[in-house]
């Protein structure tokens, strides 16, 4: 009889293309969390079967075995060693690179000896294909004791249909054979394993215990790599050595991963990413701005005056419309690096950034969590958790958040719209688009300086090494794209929204009060203008000054104003005002809160019938003397700040998980604070 299935999970090596499976399997019914008790990733996705039955899945770490050298691979271990596990599958299913059987099949025979429900799904059919391996799938099955195993290709889909239904039609071996017939080898391994703990820190030539338990899983991992081997040879039929796909990244590879022609195509990558970003976004961007202007108008028109529809209409409907207008440049740069992994050339990135990041003492293991920061800082630090030396992870994860992430872009975008003039340099490179990719470089740069100090200080003998297979380069799969792409995106905006949301009604009800009749008496000291007399145009002139003046005023007097104010002397040597110094205080909640802030401070008591963007508000902006308060010294000061600032309490939190200390946290504040108050000081001064 068929066995009763409700929970799967997906199991498989890094770059075995797990993840391809679990999007084509789930589609747009996924969802990430973390585990419990731990900030590990937790993938998980529904699909239907044949007979319409709904299945869950779990896309679990990618691991290369299951003597776990990392949190990712102990979250695996652990779960498939414990049945009470609330994640603990029916079934697993195995996803293998067909075209590297020999070192997939490792991880699979390990599971396989759990005696837990398993299927056996080699993917990547089509590369196998070109490299001419055949593999018989029906010998392979009954070497196992006749469990399923199919060919599959994730990238296409094919092989899917045949994947569901086969787990539809489930039913359980009538045998099964132990692969390492030295089963008392196998238990001790595990009962040491359950003894040290599945991953530890610690170095391991510090822990004898350790060490024996290394030593015993080496003996058990031999004995079968020389039994997959021997096994291979009736499984496996070579029917050419060389590919043409092989020989083209061979090819290709000794340019991008050339020592010097590698970084400068990595440059020109980064730069036609940025040069795009602008050159795409201008038209969407506007659109939305008048979208949340019109909307804005809409709602103090429709809606009777007063309280609930100046919140609506000044607070929450331009705050989050601050960052969202800021959306198809982040799902721009989004795409590009979903294309880039897709691709295989972010694997040689990270090769390439390996040679660059050692003589600065970090880990090539540091390269991946760097790399992926420009995304989120979040993640990048709990990526930190495959370096295993301590003193190399510590390092990454102090550096890491100086690696300008996704919701330094809405920051970014807006002092340059600012400030930055629309030119090109060479008749070619528009300049914003220089602008931006120079404060990417600044990032990665004071990354590697503060890398380079904090070596000299931490002390250790120990030395990790990269190792990093190189996929054969893949033209993206478009579905894969637009799926990870609206993933993505929509953790971003639902992350930043409820946080700006929140934030907006704040502001908007500490910027329309204030203590005792503070603001009243403000605005009793502004003169009405004389406008007998007046052609209708100068009236007109005269009343949107005063209006002006009284809303500057009472903002001015209100409780947020009044805290600008006493932040204000601290802030003026970096050319900030006392709104900035307002917008400075909440983005400390996160990044992109300082565009949403702006939105919300300069919409208090706006007429939207003038049909002004945010950007053309702010640049109408001026000092006592007239001269504009977003100057180019004042917008490179700012970007300069939040490009060093830590201003993301979510990191912190995250850095105080990983580390289990709020000293490092609490450092990593100050000294991000402090080198970006410092370096903004030095470039508003030379400007």
């Amino acid at each position: 009889m068929a066995t009763t299935i409700e929970k799967i999970a997906l199991v498989g090596n890094p770059n075995s293309g797990k993840s391809t499976v679990f999007n084509q399997l789930t589609g747009l019914n996924q969802h990430v969390g973390n585990y419990p008790g731990v900030t590990v990733d937790k993938k998980e996705g529904s699909f239907k079967l044949p007979n319409q039955q709904k299945i869950k899945v779990i896309d679990l770490p990618g691991t290369y075995s299951l003597y776990p050298r990392s949190k990712d691979e102990a979250v695996v271990k652990e779960l498939l060693d414990d049945p009470k596990h609330p994640d603990f599958p029916d079934l697993i299913v195995v996803i293998a690179d067909s075209s590297n059987l020999e070192r997939n099949l490792l991880l699979f025979t390990q599971v396989y000896d759990l005696k837990i429900p398993v299927i056996l799904a080699l993917n990547m059919a089509d590369i196998s294909e070109k490299k001419g391996i055949e593999v018989k799938t029906e010998k392979l099955s009954e070497l196992f004791g006749h469990i399923p195993v199919l060919l599959i290709n994730g990238r296409q889909g094919k092989g899917i249909k045949t994947l569901k239904q086969t787990i539809a039609d489930y039913k359980p071996p009538e045998a099964h054979f132990p692969f390492v017939e030295t089963q008392a080898l196998v238990e001790e391994v595990h009962a040491n394993a359950s003894e040290t703990g599945a991953y530890s820190s610690t170095n391991s030539q510090e822990n004898g215990q350790e060490a024996g338990l290394t030593q015993a899983q080496t003996q058990e991992t031999q004995q079968r790599f020389e039994k997959i081997r021997q096994m291979l040879r009736f499984v496996i039929e070579k029917k050419d050595t060389t590919s043409g796909n092989s020989q083209f990244t061979q090819k290709i590879d000794k340019i991008v991963t050339h020592p010097v022609l590698g970084y400068v195509l990595f440059l020109g990558v980064l730069l036609v990413i940025f040069q795009a970003i602008y050159a795409f976004a201008e038209l969407p961007m506007n659109l939305i701005d008048q979208g949340f202007g019109a909307m804005s108008q809409w709602t103090k028109n429709i809606l009777p005056a007063g309280a609930f529809t100046n919140l609506l209409a000044e607070g929450i409907i331009p705050g989050i419309g601050g960052v969202v207008v800021f959306v198809p440049q982040i799902v721009l740069l989004f795409t590009f690096i979903v294309i880039l992994e897709e691709t295989g050339y972010m694997a040689r990135i990270v090769f390439i950034m390996d040679r660059l990041m050692r003589p600065f003492g970090l880990s090539g293991k540091s390269v991946v969590p760097m790399i992926s920061a420009v995304a989120c800082a979040i993640p990048s630090v709990m990526a930190t958790r495959t370096i295993d030396n301590w003193k190399d992870r510590i390092i990454t994860i102090m550096v890491t958040p100086l690696m300008s992430c996704s919701a330094r872009l809405p920051v970014y975008a807006l002092l340059i719209a600012l400030v930055i003039p629309d030119q090109k340099l060479w008749g070619v490179f528009g300049l914003k688009g220089l602008v931006l990719l120079g404060l990417y470089v600044l990032g990665l740069s004071m990354a590697l300086l503060v890398a380079f100090i904090m070596r000299l200080i931490i002390k250790t003998d120990h030395r990790s090494f990269l190792v990093l297979e190189l996929p054969s380069y893949k033209s993206p799969r478009w579905r894969n794209v637009l799926l990870t792409l609206w993933e993505k995106t929509r953790l971003f905006v639902w992350e930043a929204g409820k946080v700006i949301l929140a934030i907006s009604i704040v502001l908007w009800v500490l910027a329309t009060n204030g203590p005792g009749n503070r603001m009243d008496q403000a605005v009793k000291t502004i003169v009405k203008p004389d406008t007998t007399g007046k052609k209708a145009a100068e009236v007109k002139k005269l009343t949107e000054d005063y209006e002006k003046k009284v809303n500057s005023a009472k903002l001015e007097n209100s409780y947020i104003g009044l805290m600008g104010k006493t932040l204000e002397p601290v802030i003026r040597p970096l050319g900030y005002d006392w709104k900035i110094g307002i917008a400075l205080i909440t983005s400390f909640a996160a990044r992109e809160v300082f565009v949403g802030s702006m939105a919300t401070i300069y919409s208090v008591g706006e007429d939207f019938e003038k049909d002004r963007s945010m950007i053309q508000r702010l640049k109408a902006e001026k000092r006592a003397d007239g001269s504009p308060i977003y100057s180019l010294a004042t917008g490179l000061s700012l970007m300069v700040f939040y490009a060093f600032a830590m201003q993301c309490m979510s990191t912190l939190a995250i850095v105080r998980r990983e580390t289990k200390s709020w000293k490092w946290p609490f450092l990593q504040l100050v000294y991000m604070t402090s080198l970006a108050y410092l370096s903004a000081l030095l470039v508003y001064q030379l400007f």
